[in-house]
């Protein structure tokens, strides 16, 4: 036994050598960073150690801002994307013809290129001196007016990252959600219709249980993904996010080590662990839910 547990560390030591170099170590280099005050890249030299770099984040308006928007995303995108690809998956499941094309189809956003689709998007909603764009004739078809969404008011701009974020995101969630529906024992549905019970509390009894730990997956992981949100606004509102009020949590560290407020590594180190431990934090509570939520058969 024992010499094959040395030989099973063997394997493994290629891998931990890499997950430890590429993602733990920079981790601890970053976590270092985030305490040393004034630290300059080019001498490699700061001139104290304290809190102060997370002081100055957490006063600033524009980390404060980034906050809100990816708070907001977070908060809207996750649940919606899930509930809008669990029916999507229901509605795929249950049509026997055409079932592969309907699944390819929903699945092409997710290979596209993220920042082709945003281009379109702001096209589709951004109004111009020569069109006020696809949507917004839509809008005045139905008797509305006109909304500039790229750059208009917050409300507006909030509501097309949002609408993109789950148009991204929502094709793996059906492709994942498809295959747990397939999965689920035909043997509980077939006993179910023989004690006559309605489809709404077979979906809510049988089909959700069943598939939740695919449902608990997804909800971790878009989480995270929101949270991490950054191509999605540059591909909508352009680089400068700070100046449209879009930037994201990810969106100010990029811009606190290369953006035009850049060359401040430490600002930049002290949010992206803030950033760590909102996402750990969101991450454990899901965990601690799942546990009475989530049924592994």
């Amino acid at each position: 036994m024992e010499k094959r547990n040395t030989k099973a560390w063997l394997y493994l030591l290629p891998a931990l050598f890499f997950l430890g170099f590429f993602m733990v170590y920079p981790l601890i280099d970053v976590f270092i960073y985030s305490f040393e005050e004034g630290y300059n890249f080019a001498s490699q030299t700061y001139f104290g150690v304290g809190s102060y770099n997370y002081a100055y984040v957490l006063r600033d308006p524009y980390f404060l801002q980034a906050v809100k928007n990816t708070l907001i995303l977070v908060i809207i995108t996750v649940p919606l994307s899930t509930a809008f690809a669990l029916l999507l998956s229901a509605a795929l499941s249950s049509i026997k013809p055409l079932r592969n094309l309907f699944q390819t189809v929903y699945f092409l956003p997710y290979v596209t290129n993220t920042l082709a689709v945003g281009l379109v998007f702001m096209i589709l909603f951004k109004k111009t001196a020569y069109s006020d764009g696809m949507i917004n004739l839509l809008i005045n078809w139905f008797g509305g007016s006109s909304v500039d969404f790229i750059d208009g008011p917050y409300w507006a701009k909030m509501f097309v990252l949002c609408f993109y974020t789950i148009w991204i995101v929502m094709p793996f969630k059906v492709l994942l959600l498809t295959s747990a529906l397939a999965s689920v024992n035909q043997n509980y549905y077939n006993a179910a219709r023989v004690d006559g019970t309605s489809k709404r509390r077979i979906f809510l009894r049988i089909t959700l249980p069943m598939i939740s730990p695919t449902v608990f997956y997804l909800v971790i992981t878009g989480f995270i993904g929101a949270f991490k949100a950054y191509s999605d606004a540059v591909a909508l509102f352009g680089t400068d996010l700070n100046a449209a009020g879009m930037n994201t949590i990810v969106g100010y560290v990029y811009d606190m080590l290369y953006g035009n407020s850049g060359g401040y590594p430490s600002y930049a180190s002290a949010a992206a662990i803030l950033l760590f431990v909102i996402v750990l934090t969101i991450t454990c509570i899901n965990l601690l839910v799942s546990k009475k939520h989530v049924h592994y058969s």
